[in-house]
């Protein structure tokens, strides 16, 4: 009996051992397979969109560019985008045309357009991109991505040129006429008796407002101070005063004057002074010079109009 379940012992342990060596050889065939198998879709999908980082036989510069492009870099070698290419080649391997248009070697060996980045037919958030590669850590252009012209699909090259300009800021045209290839209703207001001299040039929109985007609404500028842009020029009327004007203070130069132009003097909303007055202060006493009915301004008394350090009534 002892014998017989000895036996048995021993060809259940022979049994065990082979199945454990059947189960190893398994194990190790399926991480083979595993490992010679392709990709799965979603890898394969994922790895096939990252973009092959360019080797420097995938340049060929600024010279071979200039084999076929001769007019284009003339334009772009009298540009501030050609010094800056010049003193970062070393550092930041800016490499002349290539710095925005993308390796051309391929380019240069079939001439197919297809080969290199082209700006003109280009979406306006591609070129957008490669502008803000450099421009975006400039005060300047630093909001441009939550502007409004970002927003309305205005790219950079709708109003710079980099090889054609001979403006300014590398600039299309000159202001105020590129502005108002747009802003066809803001060219109107211009044509008022009472306007700030923009056409006449004493004054430009970029002085104003800054067209790569802004904090405040209708990318207007702030002061140093980050007061409105109005006391930039106006600067009697900054303060602060011991006595406010609060809608000054509260609402800005907007609250009675109009920022671009008016058919009225000094720019206000409405034509006489009183009216414009009498919007917030319809609560006066009445009197022998009620303000309903006089003809006098309230602003002949109240000559502080944009704030006073004596009166608390906006005296003098």
């Amino acid at each position: 009996m002892l014998k017989h379940w000895l036996k048995r012992k021993q060809g259940f342990r022979v049994v065990l051992v082979a199945a454990l060596v059947v189960g190893a050889i398994l194990l190790l065939a399926g991480s083979v397979v595993a490992q010679s198998a392709p990709a799965a879709p979603a890898q394969a999908a994922k790895a096939s969109q990252k973009p092959a980082t360019p080797s420097a036989s995938d340049y060929v510069g600024i010279e071979t560019c200039t084999t076929c492009h001769s007019e284009l870099a003339k334009g772009f070698e009298a540009s501030p985008h050609w010094m800056t290419t010049q003193e970062t080649k070393t550092t930041h391997g800016a490499r002349g045309c290539e710095s925005c248009h993308g390796p051309g070697a391929a380019h240069a060996e079939s001439a197919d357009k297809t080969k290199i980045f082209t700006f003109l037919g280009a979406k306006s958030a591609d070129i957008t991109k490669r502008c803000l590669s450099c421009h975006e850590a400039k005060p300047e252009q630093r909001d441009f991505m939550r502007s409004v012209h970002n927003e309305n699909g205005v790219s950079c090259t709708n109003c710079h040129s980099v090889h054609h300009s001979k403006s300014e800021y590398l600039l299309v045209s000159k202001q105020p006429a590129l502005c108002y290839s747009c802003h066809a209703e803001q060219k109107a207001d211009f044509q008022k008796t009472f306007r700030h001299r923009v056409n006449e040039g004493l004054i430009k929109c970029t002085d104003c407002h800054n067209a790569h985007g802004a904090a405040r609404d209708r990318q207007v500028r702030s002061a140093p101070g980050q007061d409105l842009v109005c006391v930039k020029c106006h600067a009697d009327k900054r303060g602060p005063f011991v006595f406010e004007h609060e809608p000054v203070r509260a609402e800005g130069c907007i609250s009675c004057h109009t920022p671009h132009s008016s058919v009225y003097p000094r720019m206000l909303l409405t034509a006489r002074i009183n009216t414009l007055c009498l919007q917030c202060h319809d609560q006066i006493p009445t009197g022998p010079h009620s303000q309903n009915l006089a003809r006098q301004a309230c602003i002949m008394c109240h000559i502080a109009i944009h704030g006073s350090n004596v009166s608390n009534t906006l005296r003098k």
